[in-house]
């Protein structure tokens, strides 16, 4: 239990540093930096997708179904050889962007993640495997390897055809679609559906097979939201709306299965106030984002959204730092992985809908021409602070009662 401990703890402190090098990000516009923003850029959202999400949900991973397992000294290499790919990425991103030593330690960490992907599918114990919480999880591990073919044509396309190609940022979107809507959000759902299953509560299996079946089938479909700004033949807009209707569908039955169980209604079989309080949150906010998703495949929004920079990074951070981010705090605690802090989480829900508020009002701003805020960069510098603030806090707290152990 102390390694997966640690390993949340490194996880956690990944996240603080991608904190710090966000507010460097917004300090940008405010001062004389000599540092090059792209390339701290992709230090930024490397070291937030690999370093706080991959590490975080790989440790809980281990949690639920690997720490039976004798090979112990295998996954010890893998992750020894995942930090290293992270802190060389660290090293190397902000010196040079996509250079090839940066790009040696990206390539390395997506080996890596397949020998992960490998293990956990050899090694987890058979009275798992027909587990939906199983289920789940190795298709989030199967997305993550799609996902990769993304990185792996960028090399192809910019020897090739260029950065300036319509191809480059489809590639990316592709990585990033299949790494939040697959990898990211599977994973957690088959976090979810464990408690549900250690819990026994009641669980309807045709509910669940339909999940599972619609997600996998909405997740592949909605890809296509992704190659709207390109403006395409209508055909896409049509696979890519029926793609975020059948995601949304398939997460409402899963909220439907979620809330017959009644873990959330406290007691002695439900969750504590605080897991049930933040899972709650990142439901919600999921919801808005499968919302936003449907609205998105209207070729007059996807055009307006995907040509403001401010609604790509607003929907891509309210991904991150509510829907997922706000689901691994709680099932760390659930897993008693780490101890929350109230004060703590309220200093980040302050600065998430703070920042929020200020990206979507610039991307609404550009698109009707409003004026921003005096100060407005400012005011998003100081809304950013609050995520190392929260952050550092929960690491220092953590790191005190670990050592305490």
């Amino acid at each position: 239990m102390n390694l997966v401990k640690n390993h949340t703890r490194i996880a956690l402190f990944f996240f603080f540093l991608t904190a710090l090098l966000g507010v460097l990000l917004r300090a940008y516009p405010l001062a004389d930096f000599s540092f090059n923003y792209r390339y701290m850029v992709h230090a930024h959202s490397h070291i937030a997708l690999l370093g706080w999400v991959y590490i975080g949900l790989t440790a809980v991973i281990y949690r639920l179904f690997l720490r039976e397992t004798k090979q112990f000294k295998t996954y010890r290499n893998i992750f020894r050889a995942t930090l290293v790919a992270l802190v060389g990425m660290l090293a190397t991103f902000p010196l040079w962007g996509y250079h090839p030593y940066s790009i040696f330690f990206s390539t390395l960490f997506i080996l890596v993640s397949y020998a992960f992907t490998w293990f956990f599918i050899r090694q987890t114990p058979q009275r798992y495997r027909k587990r939906y919480s199983f289920k789940c999880v190795k298709a989030g591990l199967y997305y993550m390897v799609v996902s990769s073919l993304g990185p792996w044509a960028l090399g192809l396309i910019m020897n090739t055809l260029g950065s300036t190609s319509v191809w480059y940022k489809t590639a990316i979107y592709f990585y990033l679609h299949f790494q939040y809507n697959g990898w990211f959000l599977m994973a957690l759902c088959g976090f979810l559906f464990f408690i549900l299953e250690s819990r026994k509560a009641p669980v309807n299996p045709g509910r669940s097979r339909l999940f599972y079946r619609m997600l996998n089938t909405g997740i592949i479909l909605s890809f296509f939201l992704s190659v709207l700004w390109t403006e395409p033949h209508h055909i896409f807009y049509v696979l890519g709306l029926l793609g975020a209707v059948i995601q949304l569908w398939a997460y409402t039955v899963f909220f439907n299965i979620v809330r017959s169980s009644r873990i959330f209604s406290g007691g002695k079989t439900g969750l504590s106030k605080s897991v049930v309080f933040l899972l709650k949150l990142s439901g919600t906010l999921l919801a808005v984002k499968l919302l936003l998703q449907c609205f998105s495949a209207v070729p007059e929004i996807a055009k307006i959204a995907y040509h403001t920079p401010g609604f790509i990074i607003g929907y891509l951070h309210w991904t991150f730092l509510g829907v997922i981010s706000l689901a691994l705090f709680a099932f760390f605690s659930y897993f008693r992985l780490w101890t929350l802090s109230r004060r703590a989480i309220g200093i980040y829900l302050a600065g998430f809908f703070i920042t929020e508020f200020l990206i979507f009002y610039k991307g609404v701003a550009l698109w009707l021409q409003w004026p921003l805020p005096e100060h407005y960069y400012l005011l998003l510098f100081s809304g950013s602070i609050l995520f190392p603030v929260a952050t550092g806090i929960l690491f220092f707290q953590n790191l005190k009662t670990f050592n305490g152990n």
